[in-house]
C-alpha cells in the first residue's frame, strides 16, 4: 500500500498544513520536552529508577524531568483551557472548566532514551474534554516528536498528515504482504518471555533472517516506524494472551513487579490516530477497533493490545497465524507456511 492509495499528502519534511493553535501547542510542547531532556543529558545520565508510575512501570530519572516540562509548558502557554493526563502526573486539570484533554507521554521509550539511543519519543494527543471521559475515538489532534533527532509528525481532523526531519517522504508504506519477509517489533516489558515465545516463535523464527525481528521498548516508535515504512508490522499481543487465558495472570505479575503492565491509553493515543491517518491497519489483537479505548483509565481492563501492519493482508494473517491457544490441547503444530 502506498502513500498515494490512502490519499494521505505526503510531507517532504517542510510544515505544509494549516499552522493552528493546536498544531503550535502540540509541536512546541514535544520540542519544549526534547529540549530539556538533551540538556538533561548533557549534564550524564544517571539511568536511576525513582519509583513506580501510577500503572506500576518504573519511572526513570528522564521521566521526571519530561513530565516536569510537560506540566510548567502547558502551565505557560495552553491557549485553551486543558486537563492534562500523563503516565506519572495523571490527570491535573490546568484550568477551570477544561475544553480539550492533553494525553502525553512525555517518554515513550524510557528505557531506550535513558541508554542514549533513538527509540524515546515524546507523544501528545489532543482529545475534546467532553464529559470528562472521552475515548481514543475522540482524539481530533496528535503529535510525535523523536527525542534523539527531533523528527516529528503531526495530524489533525482538518488536515493531513504533516512532518518534519525524516530523510524521505511519509507517510511511506510498505507493500509487503509476506510473513516471511517481514520486518516487525514485538513487546516484552512485563510480559512472560515463555508465553510470547509460544505464541509467536514460529513467526520470529520464520521472518528472523529473511526478514527482522525488533525489540524497541517503545509502542509509538514502533508504530510509527509503520508510517515511515522502515517496519511492516508491530505486535503487542500480552493483553489478549491474558483475557484469553485468565490462569497466566501471576505469570503478567511476577515480570510486572506486582502490576500488569500492557498497553496504557497514553501508550498509544497520539500514534493510533496517526497511525490511521497514514493508512496502517491497527486493531487490538482481537481484529477490533481501539476506539472505544478510555483515555483516563489505566485499570487492566482498558489496557489494550495491539496488531499494526502496513497491508491488510498482513494484518489478517498476523491475526490468523498467532497461536492464541499458546500451543496447549491437541492443537496442530504449525506449518512452515502457517
Amino acid at each position: 500500500m502506498s502513500a498515494a492509495s490512502t490519499g494521505t499528502p505526503v510531507s517532504t519534511g517542510t510544515p505544509t498544513g494549516t499552522d493552528t493553535p493546536m498544531k503550535r501547542l502540540l509541536t512546541s510542547l514535544g520540542r519544549h520536552v526534547r529540549a530539556e531532556l538533551l540538556a538533561y543529558e548533557a549534564t550524564g545520565r544517571e539511568r536511576s529508577v525513582h519509583g513506580d508510575s501510577p500503572g506500576g512501570d518504573a519511572q526513570f530519572d528522564v521521566d521526571e524531568v519530561a513530565e516536569k516540562a510537560v506540566l510548567d509548558y502547558l502551565r505557560a502557554h495552553a491557549h485553551v483551557p486543558a486537563a492534562l493526563y500523563t503516565e506519572d502526573g495523571s490527570y491535573v486539570e490546568l484550568a477551570p472548566d477544561p475544553e480539550v484533554l492533553l494525553v502525553v507521554d512525555p517518554i515513550d521509550g524510557t528505557r531506550p532514551t535513558s541508554a542514549g539511543l533513538e527509540m524515546g519519543m515524546v507523544s501528545i494527543a489532543a482529545a475534546p474534554y467532553g464529559d470528562g471521559r472521552p475515548t481514543l475515538a475522540d482524539v481530533d489532534a496528535a503529535c510525535l516528536v523523536e527525542i534523539k533527532s527531533g523528527a516529528w509528525l503531526y495530524a489533525d481532523d482538518d488536515s493531513g498528515l504533516d512532518s518534519g526531519g525524516f530523510t524521505a517522504p511519509v507517510p511511506r508504506l510498505s507493500s509487503n504482504t509476506d510473513p516471511a519477509r517481514m520486518f516487525w517489533s514485538i513487546e516484552f516489558n512485563g510480559h512472560p518471555m515463555d508465553l510470547m515465545t509460544r505464541a509467536y516463535g514460529h513467526l520470529v523464527d520464520r521472518s528472523a533472517n529473511t526478514g527482522g525481528i525488533f525489540v524497541f521498548n517503545s509502542s509509538t516508535f514502533s508504530i510509527s516506524r509503520i508510517i515511515t515504512g522502515q517496519l511492516d508490522a508491530y505486535v503487542d499481543i500480552g493483553n489478549r494472551v491474558l483475557r484469553d487465558h485468565p490462569d497466566t495472570e501471576e505469570d503478567f505479575l511476577r515480570v510486572g513487579r506486582g502490576s500488569i503492565l500492557h498497553l496504557f491509553p497514553y501508550d498509544i493515543a497520539a500514534v493510533v490516530y496517526l497511525a490511521r491517518r497514514a493508512g496502517v491497519v491497527i486493531t487490538d489483537a482481537y481484529g477490533d477497533d481501539l476506539g472505544a479505548t478510555s483515555l483516563v483509565d489505566l485499570g487492566p481492563m482498558n489496557q489494550k493490545s495491539c496488531i499494526a501492519a502496513a497491508t491488510p493482508e498482513l494484518h489478517k494473517q498476523l491475526l490468523d497465524t498467532i497461536r492464541w491457544d499458546l500451543g496447549r490441547g491437541d492443537a496442530a503444530p504449525a506449518t512452515e507456511e502457517s
